[in-house]
């Protein structure tokens, strides 16, 4: 993969991004398009964020720890993948959001943290729309209790939901997804804000906007398929 293809890449996801939008009854710019950096080096990240990226995703903190301050100044950056407690300390306060809370003892840790920096930590719970052993989330049916459990702490703020759905050709998490997000921002639980749907990767991500997501997560259809090898 070289600065070209990724140029090409960008532009080509973004026609794509905003046909979806259309499609679902809303504007290009209401999607945000983030990078997913996993494995990727940091100068064609550069060069993502020279094309007009303007949030990144981590999946790794020793990643993110060890790339971090070679990328252009000033680009947020989410943490998307599975975070142990033991390492939310080296987030806070280099994080924008952190968007994979599935438990409250997470939540509690990362409240720890916040309330060391007296900063408020922006987070999305994750949801395992589709039941699966294999991946983390909590189950919809207890997201309302672990949503009023996290609202009462005072330095962690909940901006939405975001989600992994099974890897099926139809769009039927999709829908359950939104339909979940839709149901919880009606309750209007004091002190969280239902505003973020991240949902939506390089397989789905036109899919996932028509079925109201506003935050995909794109590496591989960006960068290409990913190098595993360059653990």
């Amino acid at each position: 993969m070289d600065n070209k293809q990724i140029q090409e890449n960008y532009h080509r996801i973004l026609e794509t991004i905003a046909d979806a939008a259309v499609k679902s009854g809303r504007l290009p710019e209401e999607i945000a398009f983030m990078a997913v950096t996993k494995t990727v080096a940091p100068e064609l990240v550069n060069c993502a964020i020279d094309c007009g990226i303007q949030i990144l995703g981590e999946n790794r903190v020793q990643e993110y720890q060890s790339k971090k301050d070679a990328y252009r100044p000033g680009i947020p950056v989410d943490f998307i993948g599975t975070l142990q407690s033991n390492k939310v300390k080296y987030l806070i306060g280099n994080i924008r959001m952190i968007q994979s809370v599935s438990k409250l003892t997470l939540a509690q840790e990362i409240e720890k943290y916040a309330a060391k920096q007296n900063l408020k930590q922006d987070i999305l719970l994750e949801v395992n729309i589709g039941g699966e052993e294999s991946k983390s989330g909590i189950l919809p049916e207890t997201l309302p209790e672990l949503l009023m459990q996290v609202s009462e702490l005072p330095h962690v703020h909940v901006c939405g939901l975001m989600t992994i759905p099974p890897p099926v050709k139809d769009d039927r998490f999709l829908k359950a997804m939104q339909e979940l997000f839709l149901k919880i921002k009606q309750m209007q639980i004091p002190d969280t804000e239902m505003k973020i749907l991240s949902m939506g990767m390089s397989d789905d991500y036109a899919q996932a906007i028509q079925c109201g997501s506003n935050l995909v997560r794109i590496g591989s259809a960006l960068f290409g398929a990913r190098d595993y090898s360059k653990r």
